[in-house]
């Protein structure tokens, strides 16, 4: 058993004691990328399943174009935000959050402290062959990294019930403290919510397509790119059949959330609250904590 310096108290999932803001209806946590860190390791300590969700421009947009996928995002335990344009929509809307917080990022991460922990891993989906490619170079990376297992389900496992099953056993069999899923969104958020109390996992998370950049197969934006909002063109450049859809078409749908959400804050100050029979919303009733 590893023995960490760190302190980090054991979690329960409903006391993480995080702030929470709703921002255009989707609820996110007040943390940093280093308070993530802690929050999901604590969770992978705890004694019941749990899931994380990391939540980008694409997720906004889909949280108000689907309402059957809303409940992925008000019951995880966890959001943070994957995108500098939420964050800069956070500060417009005056419900600022401190960092983005990419589950990129998170993966490696979450897999150097998970060693550090004596914590297992298990890597589900991803591309053929980069769930065990990632976990052979990050377990290169960290020697002390247990890594439980890896599986790469068929395309469309999921409407097949054998072979959904089969997917839900794998992981079931060794009770990984953390699992990793990879399988794009919102098939990973919606396979997480349906299957986190039976697949034995204490932390679940979705994390895209990060066992590819981990790999090398997909490169990642530059850090100056990432830093000032572009890591989408970077991708967009990469896979243009994939992806022009996605960024050109139904991404840029945030900005209007926005700006409506501007102009009726505008409204009601112009009308006043009289106007409405209310008070208008303070800040701290936007932000709740948990």
């Amino acid at each position: 058993m590893v023995i960490s310096s760190r302190s980090i108290p054991t979690a329960d999932a409903s006391a993480l004691g995080t702030q929470r803001i709703d921002l255009l209806d989707v609820p996110f946590d007040v943390v940093t990328f280093e308070n993530t860190l802690d929050l999901l390791i604590g969770l992978a300590r705890g004694d019941r399943p749990a899931y994380a969700v990391t939540a980008n421009v694409d997720h906004v947009v889909r949280f108000h174009r689907c309402p059957e996928v809303r409940y992925l995002y008000r019951e995880a335990d966890l959001v943070v935000a994957d995108g500098m344009p939420l964050i800069w929509a956070s500060r417009l809307l005056g419900t600022p959050l401190p960092e983005r917080v990419a589950g990129s990022d998170l993966f490696p991460a979450l897999c150097a402290r998970a060693a550090e922990f004596g914590l297992s891993v298990f890597l589900l989906g991803g591309a053929p062959g980069t769930a065990q490619r990632a976990a052979e170079i990050l377990q290169a990376r960290h020697p002390r990294l247990r890594v439980a297992g890896t599986y790469c389900p068929d395309y469309g496992f999921e409407k097949d019930s054998v072979q959904a099953s089969r997917v839900v056993a794998a992981v079931r069999a060794v009770q990984p403290d953390i699992l990793f899923v990879g399988l794009g969104s919102p098939k990973q958020e919606k396979w997480i919510a349906a299957n986190r109390t039976t697949c034995g996992a204490k932390l679940n998370i979705g994390v895209g397509i990060s066992f590819s950049f981990v790999c090398g197969d997909v490169r990642r934006a530059p850090r100056w790119m990432r830093r000032i909002g572009l890591e989408w063109a970077h991708r967009l450049f990469q896979e243009p059949r994939r992806l022009w859809k996605r960024y050109l078409l139904e991404d840029p749908a945030l900005l209007a959330l926005v700006l409506r959400r501007l102009l009726s804050r505008r409204g009601r100050a112009w009308t006043g609250p009289e106007a409405h029979g209310s008070s208008p919303t303070t800040h701290a009733q936007r932000v709740t904590h948990r």
